[in-house]
């Protein structure tokens, strides 16, 4: 047919496609064919067989899951399918029947991690894409549900991945499973691996890390199918490695581990080096491995040493063997002669190894250099060449290498090992595959022997399959005939065949190589075609395997198979006094194990003669490799046979290690080829008959449709396939024939394109002619608008011409018109100018004639002065001169007296007496020159005053004259200036019309300036308001960043908490499952398939205060017996709990840090409000201190009143009181009184406060406007104030005198010193009279200041007179009257001292009202704590009363006086009627019963539907309200214990049950709300009532109690979150994914051997309707048990968050869900759920922003994704995804039809560079398991407490109201 394609051999890419351009017609020996890039040739057909070529699938078919689901089966099908999933899809992993096809993508895939462990987990295998854990979760479900072991086969050659598939296996059991106990098996078998890849692994040229044995696991499981232990068994380890290694390889990686860690201190004694300077470890010459660091590597090995129990010294000894090994290595053997050899005696590695392995350096040295040869009758010892000793010294090495490789072996599998009995196993076989080489020896041989048997039980497997497939549908068997290696096995195994003849040649005394070859030819060569003789050599034979041609060299197989070693150098060994060495080889005598790994060699050499024990030691040692490997084999195959077998095939696609490079070219050594083989045999292509109709409903017609589908599609089958060989109807499916599916697909393609093409012709016409019309009306429009416009421009220059001609006439009149105005205008203004500078000429000239005339006479005036002034002032100098020289000749002459006198003195001491003489007359000549004198002063007064009249005069008379002479002057001198004025003036004039032009271009300059500045200026400002707007912009962005930041931050440690919180309750619960398992002592029942949730483990159990408790509690009751626990186990949980408690507690910290920030945060804006609370602060803590004293002194009281009873209750005892005696009466009725009196003043008091809190409301917005305004020091004295006046009150009330002064008095002296003293110094030099007149003044205010104070003093002293009258008075009042009394002497003189000071000092009232105020607060709270004083002390003088009641009639009972007496009977204190408060009483007996009606035995749904919601929790807060009301903390702490406890063994018991966690989780959130809301707290009481502030707690604080409750409201919350997980799993798939919610959108793709889950909806499968009546049903179970919106709003989140994040991860693991019509789906399915919430009013929850990422996934399923735009809108649009999940989904993307294009390898590297920058977490898959933290807002209820009535169906009869 032309056009088909087909694929043809070729020589470098080994089949290539290619399509023919001509029919084919039978008899054509050629094919016309044209290859992919274009090129056409002639194709031969082989002439013999004319067989043709293969044909190529349907594109569509390409990249499947399961290569069985091809049409056409073959290898070049089965290459090029796997070829795309690896190349352009990277993907790994391919269904080939029941093998998993695993190819090395030699590079490390995010695809293993936990995440996808859980995706897996639970799946059916053909569900999900093709994993490893696929296929490890079809064995343990197998396991589970049909009783019977399991078995895992990898297999693959050198390099292909074997051992990571095997270890990857292993991490799903240890995950999925658990362990039973807590000795954490799961985490030994994982650390089994480092140990074992240490010293069994080695790089080679095909692999880093490739496994150098064989091994089979078995993993072995309980009755509940977790882990129990595990063994390992090991085959036919590669000795040979230790002495060899070709070039590029390395010696097993635990020598250069060793040598890595040559430096720690614990490995100096074993005188190491690098991996270079050891012989053993450098002949590869490759010592390193990329990427791998072998010290680390070391540290993993020591630790898993560790954990699997071998302690360090074992360690120690297992490195000295192995150091050891690497220094024999070193040992240089050196040739004596020809046929001898001698080790020097200085050698030091010898030497190192003597003393490593405590052995003697003579004997070893002699052994290694001669051996001892035994015959009949004597014993000799012969030496060995150099060559020989070397063997010898290697064959040393490699023995000790194997036996130490058996004991760790057999101390890893004692470490696996359990007491429990192993229910089942799983084994985990990971053995190499088919091997050839170049040069292939005795090991290939047994590799490629135990593949042909491991072969041969796979087609056994696959055949049976098949059978039943066929069996099970009715379908006619026909035997099909496929490969059997039966035959090549007999070759090797049976008798006489290869393996025994080299056993036989191996016992002959001189069988060599040559000769075991010699007989092979003579046996084999002409009897069996599977074996060969290579042309070219007599030394080598060439098997047929059934995967290739192997050639074998026969050299080096008898000594291989014979394992030789030197007996005399094992006695050396055995004799050392290393006990580890010693137990090494202790077992050397015993039957070898039948591990190849741990087979010894055949030195059996004995020095004693009996012959008895050395026939006994022959007899059992004489097992050859050969024999105890074909041993081992048959027990592994005999282990499969009984086992259900599940194959993994690794594939190594390149010799080069390239990642994702695949150049491979043939699957036949895997087996993969097999099974394609016997699919394609029979029917390969197998369909439901739903998936049929589905598919290919296209090719019915309307009438063919019946409503049997099975009968609808028969008759199809039989209309398109007229062949009824090429298919056959069984039960349930419909079997093809290979190429029949490719064929349907053409017809249904051809269908689909004849349906496309008729719908393409429809819209092409209607989109033509819908254009023609369109652009016939466009023409018709277009020319009306011409024709309109054309009319209208010849109308308007029509109407333009004649506007034009008028516009002309009258501007040519207003031209005309203006300039003769202008000319009128101008000789006007000429005339007016000219008169009036002619009128101003003349009044110029008459002005200035005026002014010279007045200048001249000041000037003259001014000159006659000036000369007057100059005369005077010479006469006076003139005068001074002369008096002052006569003053100098008197005064010389003065002094001249004055020395004679002296002198005279001197020369005359004795005339003192004359002198005094004359001294008395010259006093008396004195007097008399006195009286003269005053008469000559008289008479020169006189003089003087007529002198003084005439000098008047004769000035006057020259003033006269010389102002005469100035005026003279004065006019001659203005005359002059006048000119010069004249003069001057016509120069102003002149510059001022200069400068009045320059002002005026400047003006016009500064003009334009000022108008550029102002743009300037208006640019500067918007420029300035952008950036304040982007500033703000930025600085709101920042502050939204960092509080975002805070509340992520918050929510992690609020998530880190609350896990860890989880993880705590779990152990508590593992430790109380422990001691229930461990107290019992009859055997567990068997139970079903319990799967362990590795992340969550068991249900969580109770907090540690509660749990601790509730252990004393059972302790005290003695329910459970205890039993002896097991220590270890005990102490590992301890201190596991230790551990978490100590995290928890930091966690908490750390919760509180983040709190505490985020609340500084928000209140920054109210930092400065807090800065001003100072005073407040002082003030509330010298409150508490006043209060506290009262509080001690009401104690004090109370301790009397006690005493006091107390010794009326001695006296009753006595029998002098008894109740209804005086003493008893007396106090009763003070009880009652006071009671009385209580309710009547609390009444008052009530008033009181009231008015008091409306007055303090009043004055607070003005006290708020004083504070704003006043300053620093203002605050401060007014704080002061307000201390002293609180001081001064309480000193008052506790009767103290004042005796000093108040400190405020002094803060104005030391203000103003302090003021002084601040004054610079060099500024304050005041002269001394004015530092006096201070000082005096200060004096004076300070003693003014004095008798202030000393008045206030004595006014003080006085109130506090009268203070101490009224308090005597008071304290002979009852309490209620003595505290109004005081309360009403207090506004009294307050009211008094307010009314002064506002008369007194009206400036400082605002601040006496605030000091007013804050007395008035003060009286207030001291009034509340007084009030809650005396109800404290009613309450304690109640039950004392009770108390005393109670030992009053005991008295009396026991009193046998009293029984005379039965007039007297204790008196009934009668009691006022008194409504609900709120409180239910119940006795200590009734607890249990409160108990288990309330919580144990109550149905949830009976209660939700019956009462109001949290009723249960009202009840309990009531009877709690009861137990704090009688103060008795006990019953408090037993009541809180029994409902913590009581509501989580509810919990543990039915803790599936969605409703009763929903119950009890509503009714806690309320419980937890009452005891905040009646807490006292100021900040819980803002919303109550006043009478709900009455039901407050007041005797305990239950914040601890508050604490332990939210953990359990956080464990309820997830055990929530985990019961609605388990109800919506099953649904979210089937109805997100798999149901067809819009009809007709998608078909069914073929399927393979593989079942998946059918995407169309049949009876019992679950759809998107099921999941949102479900969500519903959730929905108003919660609002019907009353559940917090808050807490409802963040349940929906997380059932939202789990619904996007399985249907994403199944999205990004199912490659037939990722196509364009499942978007489709997805996106309707999503909009269904968005419309739930709106419906709901839940779309402010953040639910939808959950389902973020499924909308982006299913966009990016539906947009185009060619070009380079394509993928800029891919990236913008996936935010919400990651790097891995776009690039995953674009890889998976599936045309579901041809017309469908795949996604290019290029458009994915372009998505791939474009996000390359994107900083996100490798992790592919969503986290379904996490829990968003969960916070409980406060609700308070507005429910008051009693108005709570009790159903009388709850039993609770014994609860009595209060």
């Amino acid at each position: 047919m032309c056009h088909a394609r087909v694929w043809i051999p070729d020589a470098d890419d080994v089949w290539r496609s290619a399509e023919l351009t001509k029919d084919y017609k039978p008899g054509d020996t050629a094919l016309y064919l044209q290859l992919e890039d274009g090129t056409t040739f002639e194709y031969k057909l082989d002439p013999a067989t004319m067989n043709l070529p293969h044909l190529r699938n349907p594109d569509i078919l390409v990249g499947e899951n399961d290569l069985t689901a091809l049409s056409y089966l073959h290898e070049p099908a089965v290459l090029h399918n796997l070829k795309v999933r690896f190349i352009d899809s990277k993907l790994i992993y391919t269904y080939c029947g029941i093998v998993l096809v695993a190819i090395n993508p030699y590079e490390n895939l995010p695809i293993y991690g936990t995440d996808i462990i859980n995706a897996y987990s639970g799946q059916n295998m053909g569900d999900m894409d093709p994993h490893i854990f696929a296929v490890a979760e079809e064995a343990y479900k197998q396991m589970a549900r049909d009783e019977r072991n399991q078995s895992i086969i990898v297999s693959g050659e050198s390099g292909a991945g074997k051992t990571v598939s095997a270890k990857y296996a292993m991490r799903y059991f240890a995950t999925v499973s658990g362990s039973a106990s807590e000795a954490n098996v799961e985490e030994k078998v994982l650390a089994s691996n480092p140990i074992v890849e240490a010293i069994g692994n080695a790089k080679t040229t095909r692999n880093d890390n490739s496994s150098r044995f064989g091994k089979y696991i078995e993993i072995g499981f309980d009755k509940r199918y977790r882990i129990i232990g595990a063994n390992m068994r090991t085959y036919l380890l590669e000795k040979s490695r230790v002495v060899f290694q070709a070039d590029d390889e390395r010696n097993y990686h635990i020598f250069y581990q060793l040598c890595a860690s040559a430096h720690l201190p614990e490995f100096k004694a074993l005188k190491l080096g690098s991996a270079g300077d050891f012989y053993y470890t450098s002949q590869g010459r490759s010592p390193v491995i990329d990427g791998v660091d072998d010290d680390k590597e070391m540290c993993t090995t020591r630790n898993a040493f560790t954990l699997l129990g071998i302690n360090k010294s074992y360690q120690m000894g297992v490195f000295r063997v192995l150091a050891s090994i690497l220094h024999l290595g070193n040992v240089e053997v050196k040739d004596h002669d020809a046929d001898s050899s001698t080790i020097l005696p200085s050698n030091s590695h010898l030497n190192i190894f003597c003393k490593l392995m405590g052995v003697a350096y003579q004997d070893m040295s002699q052994w290694l250099c001669h051996r001892k040869l035994k015959t009949a009758t004597e014993t000799y010892i012969k030496p060995l060449s150099k060559l020989q000793a070397v063997n010898a010294r290697d064959a040393l090495a490699k023995h000790i290498y194997a036996k130490l490789f058996s004991w760790i072996v057999e101390h890893v599998n004692q470490a696996l090992q359990s007491s429990i009995k192993q229910h089942s196993f799983i084994g985990v076989l990971d053995i190499y595959g088919f091997e050839t080489f170049e040069m292939n020896s005795f090991e290939q041989f047994c590799i490629n022997y135990a593949n042909e048997k491991l072969q041969q039980q796979f087609n056994m497997h696959v055949f049976k399959l098949e059978q039943e497939e066929y069996m099970k549908e009715q379908i006619p068997w026909t035997l099909i005939d496929f490969y059997d290696n039966q035959p090549c096995i007999n070759l090797i195994e049976a008798k006489m065949g290869i393996l025994d003849l080299l056993d036989e040649e191996c016992k002959m005394p001189k069988g060599t190589d040559d000769t075991w070859a010699q007989k092979l030819y003579n046996t084999h060569l002409k009897t069996c075609p599977l074996f060969e003789k290579p042309r070219l050599s007599n030394k080598a034979f060439i098997v047929q395997h059934f995967a290739d041609k192997v050639e074998y060299q026969c050299e080096g197989f008898l000594e291989k198979n014979k394992d030789t070693v030197n007996e005399e150098q094992i006695h050396v060994l055995k004799g050392s006094k290393f006990d580890l060495l010693v137990e090494l080889f202790q077992d050397e005598d015993k039957a070898t194990s039948p591990s190849g790994a741990s087979s010894g060699g055949r030195t059996r050499l004995s020095i004693r003669p009996e012959h008895t024990l050395r026939g006994q030691a022959n007899k059992e040692h004489k097992k050859t490799v050969s024999l105890q490997f074909r041993n081992s084999l048959q027990l592994l195959m005999e282990t499969l046979n009984v086992t259900t077998p599940h194959y993994v095939r690794c594939i190594k696609p390149n010799d080069f290690k390239f990642p994702f490079t695949y150049i491979f070219d043939q699957l036949r050594a895997c087996g993969v080829l097999e099974t394609i083989r016997i699919s394609a045999a029979g029917f390969p292509s197998r369909w439901t008959y739903q998936e049929f109709f589905s598919r290919y409903r296209v090719l019915m017609k309307q009438k063919d449709v019946l409503p049997e589908k099975k009968l609808t599609c028969k008759n199809l089958l039989e209309k398109l396939v007229k062949d009824e060989d090429k298919y056959q109807f069984g039960k349930t499916k419909i079997f093809f024939r290979a190429g029949q599916v490719a064929y349907l697909e053409k017809l249904r393609a051809d269908k689909l394109r004849a349906a496309c093409i008729r719908i393409q012709k429809t819209i092409r016409c209607w989109l033509a002619r819908k254009k023609y019309l369109r652009m016939r009306a466009a023409a018709i429009n277009i020319q009306r608008h011409v024709r309109g416009y054309q009319a209208r421009c010849l109308a308007n220059f029509l109407r333009c011409t004649r506007a034009a001609i008028i516009i002309q006439k009258y501007q040519r009149m207003f031209v005309e018109r203006r300039r003769y105005k202008q000319q009128q205008a101008a000789a006007l203004i000429i005339q007016c100018i000219l008169r009036a500078y002619m009128a101003r000429q003349h009044y110029q000239g008459l002005l200035r004639e005026h002014k010279a005339v007045i200048i001249q006479k000041f000037v003259r005036g001014w000159l006659v002065r000036q000369w007057y002034k100059c005369t005077l002032a010479a006469i006076v100098h003139l005068q001074s001169c002369v008096r002052r020289m006569r003053a100098k000749r008197e005064l010389k002459k003065l002094k001249i007296e004055a020395r004679s006198v002296e002198h005279f003195k001197k020369l005359n001491i004795g005339m003192e007496n004359k002198i005094m003489q004359l001294q008395r007359k010259v006093d008396e000549q004195h007097k008399e020159n006195k009286a003269i004198a005053e008469r000559l002063a008289g008479l020169e007064s006189s003089h003087a005053a007529e002198s003084e009249r005439l000098r008047s005069e004769v000035a006057r008379l020259r003033s006269v004259e010389v102002e005469a002479r100035n005026n003279a002057n004065r006019i001659i001198f203005l005359l002059e200036e006048l000119e010069a004025l004249r003069t001057e003036k016509s120069v102003m004039e002149e510059w001022a019309e200069t400068y009045r032009d320059e002002m005026e271009q400047l003006v016009a300059e500064l003009k334009d300036q000022n108008i550029l500045l102002k743009s300037e200026k208006d640019d500067l400002n918007q420029l300035i308001q952008e950036q304040s707007q982007q500033m703000a912009e930025k600085m709101q962005r920042v502050l939204k960043e960092e509080t975002r930041q805070l509340e992520n931050e918050l929510n992690e440690e609020r998530s880190r908490y609350q896990n860890l919180l989880s993880e705590h309750l779990r152990l508590e619960e593992r430790y109380d499952d422990l001691k229930e398992q461990m107290s019992l002592t009859l055997n567990v029942p068997k139970d079903g398939h319990v799967r362990t949730d590795f992340a969550r483990g068991s249900n969580e159990s109770e907090c540690a205060y509660g749990s601790v408790l509730a252990e004393s509690e059972e302790a005290s009751h003695g329910d459970i017996t205890k039993t002896t626990l097991d220590m270890s186990v005990v102490f590992n949980l301890q201190k596991k709990v230790a551990e978490l408690e100590h995290e928890k507690q930091l966690l908490e910290d750390d919760l509180e840090c983040r709190e505490e920030q985020f609340q500084r945060a928000r209140a920054r804006d109210e930092e400065e409000h807090s800065k001003t609370r100072g005073a407040e602060l002082e003030y509330e803590s010298l409150k508490r201190q006043d209060l506290e004293s009262e509080n001690k002194r009401l104690k004090h009281e109370l301790n009397q009143m006690r005493q006091l009873l107390m010794e009326d209750t001695t006296t009753v005892a006595m029998g002098t009181a008894m109740p209804g005696g005086p003493a008893y009466k007396l106090l009763l009725d003070q009880l009652n009184l006071a009671n009385e009196e209580l309710e009547v003043r609390k009444e008052e008091v009530l008033i009181l406060r009231s008015q008091l809190v409306s007055q303090k409301e009043a004055m607070q917005h003005k006290v708020a406007q004083a504070l704003l305004y006043t300053e620093g020091t203002q605050k401060t004295k007014d704080a002061g104030d307000m201390t002293q006046a609180y001081m001064g009150l309480k000193e008052s009330n506790r009767y103290q005198a004042v005796g000093s002064l108040p400190q405020e008095a002094e803060v104005p002296y030391h203000f103003s010193n302090t003021f002084l003293l601040w004054i610079p110094a060099h500024l304050f030099h005041p002269p001394p009279r004015l530092l006096e007149a201070q000082m005096q003044a200060q004096k004076r205010n300070h003693e003014n200041e004095i008798e202030v104070l000393h008045g206030e003093l004595q006014s003080l002293k006085e109130e506090n007179n009268r203070q101490q009258q009224l308090l005597a008075q008071n304290l002979q009042l009852p309490p209620e009257a003595r505290i109004e009394a005081s309360l009403q002497h207090e506004i009294t003189r307050l009211t008094h001292e307010n009314l002064e000071m506002h008369t007194d000092y009206p400036g400082g009232y605002p601040k006496y009202r605030l000091l007013v105020l804050q007395r008035v607060v003060d009286l207030m709270e001291q009034v509340e704590q007084q009030d809650k004083a005396v109800r404290k002390l009613r309450k304690q003088l109640k039950v004392f009363a009770k108390k005393f009641c109670l030992g009053g009639s005991q008295a009396e009972s026991i009193s046998p006086g009293q029984q005379a007496e039965e007039a007297i009977q204790p008196v009934n204190i009668p009691r006022k009627e008194k409504d609900f408060q709120g409180m239910l009483e119940y006795k200590k007996e009734d607890e249990q019963k409160l108990v288990k009606y309330l919580i144990l035995e109550l149905k949830p749904r009976g209660v939700a539907v019956n009462v109001i919601p949290g009723l249960p929790a009202y009840i309990l807060f009531m009877c709690l309200r009861y137990a704090d009301y009688t103060n008795n903390d006990q019953k408090v702490r037993i009541l809180l214990t029994s409902i913590i406890n009581s509501i989580k063994k509810i919990l543990k018991k039915g803790g599936d049950d969605f409703e009763t966690v929903s119950f009890w989780l509503s009714n806690t959130c309320r419980f937890l709300h009452c005891l905040k809301q009646y807490s006292g707290e100021e900040s819980f009481m803002k919303h109550n009532t006043p009478k709900q502030n009455e039901h407050c707690l007041s005797n305990f604080d239950l914040t601890e109690y508050r604490q332990v409750l939210s953990d359990l409201a956080i464990q309820i919350y997830q055990q929530l979150i985990r019961c609605m997980e388990n109800i919506l799993q099953p649904m979210i798939v089937s109805g997100m994914l798999e149901h067809e919610t819009i009809q007709g959108m998608s078909g069914v793709k073929p399927t393979g051997l593989r079942k998946r889950t059918s995407s169309i909806a049949e009876e019992g499968t679950y759809t998107l309707d099921l999941i949102l009546r479900q969500l519903t049903a959730f929905h108003s179970t919660m609002c019907q048990h009353g559940t917090d919106p808050e807490l409802i709003k963040q349940v929906v989140k997380q059932q939202f968050y789990v619904i996007g994040a399985v249907t994403l991860n199944n999205l990004l693991l199912r490659k037939d869900m990722c196509s364009w019509s499942k978007g489709m789906q997805i996106r309707y399915n999503v909009s269904q759920l968005e419309e739930w919430l709106r419906d709901k009013n839940l779309m402010t929850c953040g639910a939808k922003e959950t389902l973020e990422p499924l909308i982006q996934a299913a966009q990016l399923l539906q947009v185009k994704k060619k070009t380079d735009e394509d993928a800029e809108a891919i990236c913008s649009m996936c935010h919400a995804l990651s790097t891995a999940q776009i690039v995953k989904v674009l890889n998976l993307y599936t045309p579901m039809n041809e017309f469908e294009e795949r996604v290019s390898i290029a458009f994915i590297r372009t998505i791939q560079a474009r996000l390359r920058d994107r900083k996100e977490s490798l992790q592919l898959l969503m986290d379904t398991k996490m829990i968003f933290p969960v916070t409980f807002p406060f609700n308070p209820s507005s429910l008051s407490l009693d108005t709570i009535q009790i159903p009388s169906s709850l039993n609770l009869g014994f609860l009595i109201p209060v």
